[in-house]
């Protein structure tokens, strides 16, 4: 696939995501938080644009899949969405959508996507690991630190990695634990694959309602959830917190044929808000379900 049209479909998959109404636990159309607003996200899946199209090219030219440079890329995409957009809105994205990108683009059909991540992944380097750590602290965000031995915010941290040889599948193994993200791109992006994807591709090719893009977002995203607690809640309020959040979820979805399905969806999305529990990890699994729903379409 060019290079050019995954960039496109990188972008719409940001866009859609966001966009999602009424998502809960997130920014959406009718949500601010205090540190961000719906045209942030907007604007940062305008500008990742360039970002993912060079991802894709990379990958496409390199002969050894250590110089496909993943982690400078979402280093590159991090801060350009940071010129532009003071809080971070789309590190996570970045770090799910970048492999995605650059295996789509080395990939001869779909079906090669899932294992070529892998490949990808396990052919990251030291360096693809330093320039994750900066892009974390570019966008402010933390859940990687927990080990002092690697801490991310250590100033001493890349010297670290460096001495020890840690690459950048090295470091999220050792996050996996208790990071979702780390967790996906260490193990194929299992969530994303098979829950996300699926759910967001059925219904889209099930259903002949005019919203249909939006539904299958919503429910793609409250389908992850019922599954995989969110480790964004787990890290600030623990996994019982997280794991009675993905329970309403799953009763939740009982209602998902009803006409009251958006009004529960939106006394969910207050309860969430109101409680300070924003679900950040589930909405980047949700963007990349929807980028791989849409690469599956062009393939």
């Amino acid at each position: 696939m060019e290079a050019k049209e995954i960039a496109k479909l990188a972008q719409i998959a940001s866009v859609l995501e966001v966009s999602g109404w009424p998502k809960p636990g997130n920014v959406h159309r009718t949500r601010n938080y205090d540190d961000m607003v719906f045209q942030d996200f907007a604007i940062s899946a305008v500008v990742i644009g360039d970002t993912m199209e060079e991802v894709a090219l990379q990958a496409k030219e390199v002969d050894d899949l250590s110089k496909a440079e993943l982690g400078r890329y979402i280093l590159q995409a991090v801060d350009e969405t940071n010129r532009w957009i003071e809080t971070n809105t789309n590190l996570g994205i970045m770090m799910m959508c970048i492999p995605i990108a650059a295996s789509a683009a080395i990939s001869d059909s779909f079906d090669e996507i899932q294992e070529n991540v892998g490949r990808l992944m396990d052919a990251t380097t030291v360096e693809d690991a330093v320039n994750l750590y900066d892009a974390i602290n570019v966008a402010d965000a933390g859940g990687m630190g927990d080990q002092e031995e690697f801490d991310v915010m250590s100033e001493k941290a890349k010297d670290e990695l460096r001495a020890n040889n840690q690459t950048m599948f090295d470091v999220l193994e050792i996050s996996a634990g208790w990071d979702r993200l780390a967790n996906e791109l260490t193990n194929k992006m299992p969530v994303c694959f098979e829950i996300g994807y699926p759910c967001f591709k059925d219904f889209w090719e099930s259903s002949d309602d005019v919203d249909v893009i939006n539904k299958a977002t919503v429910l793609t995203f409250m389908t992850i959830l019922s599954q995989i607690p969110d480790t964004l809640i787990s890290r600030k309020y623990g996994n019982e917190v997280a794991e009675s959040v993905s329970k309403k979820a799953e009763e939740l979805l009982a209602f998902k044929d009803d006409d009251s399905f958006v009004e529960i969806l939106l006394e969910f999305d207050d309860y969430l808000y109101e409680n300070k529990l924003n679900l950040g990890t589930t909405a980047d699994l949700t963007a990349a379900s929807i980028f791989l729903s849409y690469l599956s379409k062009e393939f």
